[in-house]
């Protein structure tokens, strides 16, 4: 038996020790009731953490099997206090015994062997470990952040990531993945799940914040898609029409780009421009093919998609001859305007002024025109101008 502290607790004493250790053991019950339901711990149980996750819970988890065991400890010593004080009458050996089970170190924790060469001839054989109430509630007490700490932190992730991937994950689940953009965000999303699950920790925050935007804007490319598959669906008849007047746009830009090109081939030096076959005859069987069948809207999607596609380049294509065009149309303006300013400031009949004007008029009328040279002529001709003039144009 260990020794008991010097002041042996008298019976009102002990009333009060065995009450107050009753109603701090029933709340610490119920904290661990519902600590036991954490949705952090929920989910470490369910999926066995690995990673960083699973570094950080280790000394958790052994914290919280620690919370239980002391809590086990604590009520099967408040029993043997409850069981000595219910004999009708306490004399002092049961004053004494009581003041060791609620001041003393009654719990045993460990025993450990001690070595024979470090042991007295009659020595103790082994060595006791043991605690006491108090002691052991602030174990308890220094133990139980550490535990919430990661499971807050294990919550607070999941609950982030689950509130955005959440919805769209039911909306793919509901709707399937038939196009290869939904596929690869259903596979990015179940990726990012997956770590949730089992190594939420390991995101960091500045990378998930990264990664959540940038699935947030795919997220919303993708709704944007589900919602075209759904009008699609609900309207066949006008979701065809309308594809049927994108080919139509997308043979008139290629008309258009034909005609520019072959006009900057005619008048303009110029690297080759790009060639595009006309392939909306192409576009518009695939599109007959598609509605003879049953509705199919990811497939009307994705026509449409390549359709677009094909629309951009010509576009492009036409710009890029055009702008040619505007641009030598654009020299022959400036210099019209140039020869008529030389002619109000009267020195358009000037030799120098009157050859500079033909080297540029003659660039611009050769077949094809140089336009850089033409520029390069325009150019000299305004600051031969000003020269002539004496002002600065």
């Amino acid at each position: 038996m260990q020794p008991n502290p010097g002041h042996i607790l008298s019976v009102a004493e002990i009333d009060r020790d065995i009450a107050e250790r009753a109603r701090e053991i029933e709340i610490i019950a119920a904290t661990l009731v519902e600590l036991d339901k954490h949705p952090g711990l929920v989910l470490l149980r369910r999926f066995p953490p690995t990673g960083v996750t699973e570094q950080r819970w280790a000394p958790a988890r052994a914290a919280l099997e620690l919370l239980w065991e002391d809590f086990g400890r604590l009520g099967t010593v408040l029993d043997h206090a409850r069981a000595a004080r219910a004999r009708r009458r306490l004399d002092a050996l049961d004053r004494e015994e009581l003041t060791r089970l609620l001041r003393g170190q009654p719990i045993e924790l460990a025993r450990t062997a001690i070595p024979m060469s470090q042991r007295a001839l009659g020595g103790p054989r082994e060595q006791v470990q043991l605690i006491g109430i108090a002691e052991l509630l602030e174990r308890m007490h220094a133990a139980f952040p550490l535990v919430v700490r990661v499971l807050e932190a294990v919550e607070a992730v999941n609950d982030r990531v689950m509130s955005e991937v959440a919805p769209l994950r039911a909306e793919l689940d509901r709707v399937g993945s038939p196009m290869p953009q939904l596929r690869s965000l259903a596979a990015d999303l179940d990726e990012l799940s997956v770590q949730v699950a089992t190594d939420p920790l390991a995101l960091a925050p500045d990378a998930l914040d990264r990664r959540l935007t940038e699935l947030s804007r795919r997220m919303r490319e993708a709704a944007a898609v589900l919602a075209d598959l759904r009008a699609m669906s609900a309207d066949w008849d006008t979701a065809v029409e309308r594809v049927r007047t994108l080919i139509d746009v997308l043979r008139k830009t290629y008309e258009r780009a034909d005609h520019a090109r072959a006009e900057v081939e005619s008048i303009i030096l110029a690297a080759p421009l790009p060639r595009h076959a006309d392939d909306s005859s192409v576009y518009s069987a695939e599109l007959t093919a598609l509605d003879a069948e049953q509705p199919t809207p990811a497939a009307l999607w994705e026509l449409r998609q390549r359709i677009a596609a094909a629309l951009d380049t010509a576009t492009r294509n036409e710009q890029l001859a055009q702008g040619l065009l505007d641009r030598r149309l654009e020299l022959k303006g400036r210099f019209s305007s140039y020869r008529a300013k030389a002619a109000r400031l009267g020195v358009s009949e000037e030799q120098d002024v009157l050859a500079s004007s033909r080297i540029a008029a003659g660039l611009l009328a050769r077949r094809p025109c140089d336009l850089a040279a033409v520029t390069r002529a325009i150019t000299d001709y305004r600051q031969l101008i000003a020269h002539k003039s004496g002002r600065r144009s």
